[in-house]
C-alpha cells in the first residue's frame, strides 16, 4: 500500500426500509432499469479513486443473488447488524482488513440513487485537500418550524445556517470507527456518520451537494429519483 491514504467504501443496505410501506425492502425496488441500490453502488464503483466497496447486506435475504453489481471485483460483502450504525460499522470491520487506519472511507445510503460521480468526486477533492472528513450536503431554503409535541409550532429557527445532511460521508477509517464504537457503547443516537464523529469532538465539513442527491424514503420519492437519473445534467 502506498503511502498516500487511500479511499475506500461503505454502502449499507441490510434495512428493511418500513416507512416505505413496500412489499420488499427498498433498495430492491426497481428503478429505471435496475435496482435502487444498484444506481447507488455503480456510482461509486464509477469513482476511479474508491478502491473498493463493502456493500453490507442481510444475509438471509436471497434477493442479493440477483444483483450484478455484487459481483464486481471492488465489491466486498458484509454482515448487516441491527442498526444502521452496527451495518456501517460492520463494513469498516470488513476493511480494515486492507485498508490503513488513515485511509479515507466514504458511508453512502443504499437509497440515495441519484447521487452524482461529480458530487463524489468533489467530496474526494475538498476532504483530501484540506484533511478534514466531511459530508455533501445542501443550505436549508424552506422556512423551517419546530414543534411542540402536540404538533404546535413552537418557534421558526434561523435558517441562515442550516444544511441538510446527505452521503456520501467521508472520514478517516480509524477515526470514523473508533466515534461509533464509542457511541454504541454510551448508548448515544447517531443518525448519521457525521454525527458520530461531532460526538467524537471532531472538525467536520460540508460540501456543497445537490437537490438531486434525495433519498428514496416514500413511494412519490420514486418518480422523483426516475427523473433526476434521466437528466442527470440538470442534476449539478
Amino acid at each position: 500500500m502506498s503511502d498516500s491514504p487511500s479511499c475506500w467504501a461503505v454502502l449499507p443496505a441490510a434495512g428493511s426500509g418500513r416507512r416505505m410501506a413496500a412489499a420488499i425492502p427498498k433498495q430492491y425496488l426497481p428503478l429505471a432499469g435496475a435496482t435502487v441500490m444498484e444506481h447507488s453502488l455503480n456510482a461509486l464503483l464509477a469513482c476511479p479513486d474508491i478502491r473498493a466497496v463493502a456493500v453490507v447486506l442481510d444475509p438471509a435475504d436471497r434477493r442479493n443473488d440477483d444483483i450484478v453489481g455484487l459481483r464486481d471485483a471492488r465489491v466486498r460483502i458484509a454482515p448487516g447488524g441491527r442498526e444502521r450504525a452496527d451495518s456501517v460499522l460492520a463494513g469498516l470491520d470488513l476493511l480494515a482488513e486492507q485498508a490503513g487506519g488513515d485511509d479515507w472511507v466514504l458511508v453512502h445510503d443504499a437509497a440515495r440513487p441519484c447521487v452524482a460521480v461529480t458530487s463524489i468526486n468533489r467530496l474526494i477533492t475538498e476532504v483530501q485537500q484540506s484533511g478534514v472528513g466531511g459530508l455533501l450536503a445542501e443550505p436549508v431554503v424552506d422556512t423551517v418550524k419546530r414543534a411542540t409535541a402536540e404538533g404546535k409550532v413552537e418557534s421558526t429557527p434561523d435558517r441562515a445556517n442550516l444544511w441538510r445532511a446527505q452521503t456520501p460521508q467521508m472520514f478517516r477509517l480509524r477515526e470514523l470507527r473508533d466515534a461509533l464504537r464509542d457511541a454504541r457503547r454510551e448508548g448515544k443516537v447517531v443518525t448519521d456518520e457525521a454525527s458520530a464523529m461531532e460526538m467524537a469532538g471532531h472538525e467536520v465539513q460540508l460540501v456543497a451537494g445537490s437537490p438531486g442527491n434525495l433519498k428514496v424514503t416514500v413511494q412519490a420519492d420514486l418518480a422523483l429519483a426516475e427523473y433526476y437519473l434521466s437528466h442527470p445534467a440538470e442534476d449539478e
